[in-house]
């Protein structure tokens, strides 16, 4: 295990993925007790071709948006930790893989967050492209509309999120490419890797020449290239690692 990488200079990126969440209480997809393995047919409502295909799959889908745990969820001493990074004088870019906002609610600027999967807050048309709030969306179901129609078009509503088969925001990866390329340090929080291209991230970070540093409880695809690798809980390894990044640069600003 090394150090030295504490008191590099120079831009920070971060990929975050679902498990700096957890401590929020949001559960994670692919972990022991996440959503994808207690449930594995909660995975289809992530697939783009099966939620348009199937009424049935976009009610269930309503249904589990409204009672969603994150609507109830607060940022985490990760989250705020991360903004306190950017606070102390170091230039960071969060490329989330999180549709939740928690990094923006923590204290990260919402310029400085990429969110590669979109975000829970809003409802896009397939169809046109109309776009609402997620609230009044769900105002909708709870008023008996099980699976509410676009207003404008009458086409299929879905979260504002990016499902499984579709393509990413070509705006958002070219965000996301240009922070990992220009990182002297690429931290990867909470994610498993193994949803590409996010997790190739790491390989462009580390071939611009940044430290990859990987915090995550299970072992990745990643792992022989970072420099160090980190299992500790997240709520407690964050604050504690960007305390001695901050130390190490010789404090604030």
């Amino acid at each position: 295990m090394t150090s030295e990488w504490r008191s590099r200079q120079g831009r920070i990126g971060v990929l975050t993925g679902a498990g700096i969440s957890t401590d929020s209480g949001i559960p994670d997809f692919r972990g022991p007790r996440g959503v994808w393995t207690e449930d594995p047919i909660a995975e289809l409502l992530s697939t783009y071709d099966s939620y348009l295909a199937d009424p049935e799959l976009r009610r269930r889908s309503w249904l589990a948006r409204r009672d969603n745990p994150a609507w109830q969820a607060e940022p985490n001493a990760a989250h705020k930790a991360l903004a306190d990074l950017a606070r102390a004088g170091r230039a960071v870019t969060v490329i989330t893989q999180n549709i939740d906002r928690l990094h923006q609610r923590g204290g990260s600027a919402p310029d400085r967050v990429v969110e590669i999967h979109g975000n829970m807050f809003e409802v896009v048309c397939v169809e046109c492209e109309y776009r609402a709030t997620m609230a009044e969306t769900l105002d909708r179901v709870a008023a008996g509309e099980p699976d509410p129609p676009c207003p404008a078009c009458g086409g299929v509503l879905k979260a504002a999120i990016i499902m499984f088969g579709q393509q990413l925001d070509p705006r958002a990866m070219t965000k996301a490419a240009l922070a990992a390329q220009t990182s002297d340090i690429f931290l990867a929080i909470g994610t498993s890797l193994q949803v590409e291209p996010a997790a190739s991230l790491c390989a462009v970070a580390v071939r611009a020449g940044a430290d990859l540093i990987i915090v995550n409880a299970e072992p990745t695809p990643y792992d022989p290239l970072a420099t160090e690798v980190i299992r500790e809980p997240i709520g407690t390894a964050i604050p504690r690692l960007v305390a001695e990044i901050i130390s190490a640069a010789g404090g604030l600003g």
